[in-house]
């Protein structure tokens, strides 16, 4: 079975919600998870995220576009809620009737983590329900402002909740089978160790990794310092997490507003020297604006090609 797998927003302007945690990486730790988790039952699963838009709806359409495209069994839409930081629960949306069925089994396999059933809903009113040529279906997984969803959530059991109630068998996927649909990156340490330097992440003695493909201290310890930048909990371990706020920044989208959040804003902030909290607000806009003047570009806050040459080539 061929199944297109959208990692709700992640496409700035379109950008996720935020609370506890951000939307953004929390669709993109699942998604991620239930494409492998998927191959390794022996299905065909695509990513339908695009690589950049101008608007929310340009956004959209490409999703719809690449689903329609590669004639995908199903579609499956990962998001998570937010409201008013009482409302907890899964919920999953769906138009047609086929499409009704697997959003019942997918939310039954959710809330047997403990999660409360706000049931299956009509999806009429979503735009990449409306607009897919197959079967559909968005999962709200949980509501990231919720302290009781965040307690219970867990990436690797939601996306295992997920691949169960699409397939109806339980599947594991290691952690370096995991590769980028896009481009097919790996997951090496000499991969990582590229990429830090990249970044200009130095290791605890301010130095840059040696490319020797060796798990040692010294990468160890910048990849700890990397993911206290990023807002991840600090192992010295390559977590899919943290691969997923490496290639978040590789990607170099363009960051402009208020609603930008996530790993890329608290990496931007670390790099200009604001206050690292991951929302972008004036604070950071200003230390952006000071940073691109001091580089000769056009200081108008907004991070695009330019602005990413100076800060990561």
């Amino acid at each position: 079975m061929k199944f297109g797998i959208d990692m709700g927003h992640n496409c700035p302007p379109d950008t996720g919600a935020s609370g506890i945690k951000f939307e953004d990486n929390l669709t993109v730790e699942v998604g991620t998870k239930v494409i492998a988790k998927l191959k390794s039952l022996g299905h065909e699963a695509i990513s339908c995220n695009p690589s950049s838009a101008s608007t929310v709806s340009q956004s959209l359409g490409r999703r719809c576009d690449t689903a329609n495209r590669n004639k995908v069994d199903l579609y499956v839409s990962i998001h998570f809620n937010a409201f008013n930081g009482q409302a907890n629960g899964t919920e999953v949306f769906a138009i047609s009737s086929a499409g009704k069925k697997i959003a019942q089994t997918v939310l039954d396999e959710i809330i047997r983590l403990g999660f409360f059933n706000r049931g299956v809903k009509s999806g009429s009113h979503l735009y990449v329900l409306r607009n897919t040529n197959m079967a559909a279906i968005l999962i709200e997984c949980c509501f990231i402002d919720s302290a009781k969803d965040m307690q219970l959530y867990n990436g690797e059991a939601m996306a295992s909740a997920i691949v169960k109630g699409l397939t109806g068998k339980v599947a594991s996927a290691p952690v370096n089978t995991i590769k980028d649909d896009e481009d097919n990156t790996d997951t090496s340490i000499l991969r990582l160790q590229k990429a830090l330097n990249q970044l200009k992440i130095t290791d605890k003695n301010g130095k840059p990794l040696d490319e020797d493909n060796l798990t040692g201290p010294a990468t160890a310890s910048a990849i700890e310092k990397f993911q206290k930048i990023a807002g991840i909990i600090p192992t010295g371990m390559p977590s899919p997490t943290t691969w997923e706020a490496i290639n978040q920044i590789l990607s170099k989208r363009v960051v402009q507003g208020s609603k930008a959040t996530g790993a890329i804003v608290r990496y931007l902030q670390y790099r200009v020297g604001a206050v690292s909290d991951g929302i972008y607000g004036p604070q950071t806009q200003g230390a952006i604006k000071k940073f691109q003047q001091q580089n000769g570009l056009t200081a108008d806050g907004i991070v695009g090609a330019m602005t990413w040459q100076k800060l990561i080539g």
